[in-house]
């Protein structure tokens, strides 16, 4: 194993048969997500209009958070976006495996930005900042402006710079934006910065006096560039005019082979020559324009999931190849019987062929996993590619609550030439059983780990039946547990790390009773010394 188990607990193979009995009457809570699929990533949370950024070889996807499912009533009104105040962020390593790190209070009273009502729409980037690697997250206080808020860390926590907008319908050149919101942040090559924002149609719903009995759906002249300052929460620039064709909201940049690609959801207007809100692509060889129109690359999300609804997405590379990140109402629809406007994030791969990109599609399936999962490393519990019933505590590093009969499973972990055991780090108030599975929730059982009952973190260690190659592995609560990691391994480790102890304990007991024994060396010798003295005065 290559982390070193501590303060373990063996749990002996006798106990498997008391174990199995806690499970008799666990009926596995059913999942909306097939194991199969990788789509949505995380259904713990409703997570919309995702912004995406690539770190330290992870991608960590920041969304609107829609509501937590578990919550949730079972048939709940229509989503609020007015209510909307938190950002939810995940992160992966191989885009099938999620850890789910919490929700940021970004905005509202208990929010890092306390004069923003909302935050909708988020990206995020990073960049170097007097040396040091600072993380910057923008957002949309609804379709009033834009907010930046800053971090030591990609997951947080976050706090607001500036305690003011950074673009509002005060900043030059944006006072005629309908809907002043959908940031996108691009940090180039050298280190420049720009941020992509806009949206909406004059007339067609804030009654323009100008538009109003004659929207301009084809060019509305809601878009907008400017670069960002050195600092990344200041304007360089000001805002210039991105005058992209039938455009509703959602920007979106990236760059490919020298040429900058501006995307964005275009109109749901049914003279668009470009079909219903579909992310359409310009170029260019600027940053800041002028663009000339492309192609779509993705079709509105309900050409593929039934339910039609706004477009939102991202487009990263990563590994040599090109992803696009997108929600869907697909979730929502499979919990409530039909759509309430509750979003959740899927991605799918954006062929690049021959320096083009092409069309997008989505689909449940998702995209195949990069990398497997290290069983000898101490994985996060909140590692996951399906789950039922549990929910994540914290921010930043997260621990996972199962109830009874809840799960989550792990897709592809890697035990190469074989494990026997497992440590889970835990804590039950009553105790708790976790059976360990492969290949499904009810598929073969590895082993069960009882965590005693205690009001803190418990290390224990638990045999399991020997299993090699690469699995799907499963985690499923006899009754309420909270648990922070796991990592597999052998009993041969916990046997050496015992005798290690145990020679410890031994070597420190050797070296109280050298020093107890000098100790009564050291006493007579005084004894003697004061008898000499006593003769000596006589």
């Amino acid at each position: 194993m290559k982390s070193v188990f501590f303060s373990t607990i063996l749990a002996i193979a006798g106990a498997l048969v008391s174990a199995n009995d806690a499970f008799k009457n666990v009926v596995p809570k059913e999942t909306k997500k097939p194991i199969p699929d990788h789509n949505p990533i995380n259904v713990i949370k409703y997570t919309a209009d995702p912004g995406v950024m690539v770190y330290d070889d992870t991608v960590y996807v920041y969304g609107t958070n829609d509501g937590i499912t578990e919550i949730m009533d079972e048939n709940p009104e229509s989503n609020d976006y007015a209510l909307i105040h938190t950002i939810n962020v995940m992160s992966s390593k191989d885009l099938v495996n999620w850890v789910d790190h919490g929700t940021i209070p970004s905005a509202g009273k208990d929010g890092a930005a306390k004069w923003a009502q909302n935050s909708w729409a988020p990206t995020a980037a990073h960049k170097k900042i007097n040396g040091k690697e600072k993380f910057f997250l923008y957002f949309a206080n609804s379709g009033n402006g834009i907010g930046v808020l800053t971090s030591d860390s990609p997951t947080g926590p976050f706090e607001d710079p500036i305690g003011d907008y950074l673009i509002s319908h005060d900043t030059p050149n944006c006072a005629d934006i309908t809907w002043l919101f959908d940031p996108a942040v691009f940090v180039d090559d050298d280190g420049s910065a720009y941020i992509y924002f806009g949206g909406g149609v004059p007339g067609e719903y804030d009654n323009h006096p100008l538009y109003k009995d004659a929207p301009l759906f084809e060019r509305p002249r809601t878009l907008r560039v400017a670069k960002l300052g050195d600092d990344m929460i200041s304007l360089a620039t000001e805002p210039v005019l991105l005058d992209a064709p039938w455009p509703y909201e959602d920007s979106g940049i990236h760059k490919a082979d020298g040429i900058y690609y501006y995307t964005y959801c275009t109109s749901w207007n049914e003279k668009s020559p470009f079909g219903a809100a579909r992310i359409g692509m310009m170029a260019s060889k600027n940053p800041l324009g002028p663009f000339e129109f492309v192609d779509t690359i993705f079709n509105n999300p309900g050409d593929f999931f039934v339910v039609t609804g706004n477009n939102h997405h991202t487009v990263i590379p990563f590994h040599d190849k090109w992803y696009i990140f997108y929600h869907s109402e697909w979730l929502n629809l499979q919990n409530y019987g039909e759509a309430k406007g509750y979003r959740t994030t899927h991605v799918n791969e954006l062929p690049y062929v021959d320096g083009k990109f092409l069309n997008a599609t989505g689909t449940l399936e998702g995209v195949p996993q990069l990398f497997n999962v290290d069983a000898f490393e101490t994985q996060t519990a909140a590692l996951m590619a399906w789950e039922a019933g549990c929910s994540t505590n914290g921010l930043g590093h997260t621990t996972v609550t199962y109830q009874k009969g809840e799960w989550s499973g792990v897709s592809g972990v890697d035990f190469a030439e074989g494990a026997d055991a497992i440590e889970i780090v835990a804590q039950s108030k009553n105790g708790a059983v976790i059976q360990v599975s492969i290949d499904s929730v009810e598929g073969e059982v590895l082993g069960y780990v009882e965590i005693p009952a205690s009001d803190k973190m418990e290390t224990v260690f638990a045999e399991i039946a020997p299993v090699k190659g690469v699995k799907n592995v499963f985690f499923l609560a006899s009754d309420e547990v909270t648990v922070d990691t796991w990592e597999f391994g052998h009993t041969d480790d916990c046997s050496e790390e015992e005798e290690s102890a145990d020679a410890d304990a031994d070597d420190a007991e050797d070296v109280e009773s050298n020093d107890e024994e000098n100790v009564d060396v050291d006493s007579a010798d005084e004894a003697e010394v004061e008898e000499e003295d006593s003769a000596d005065e006589e």
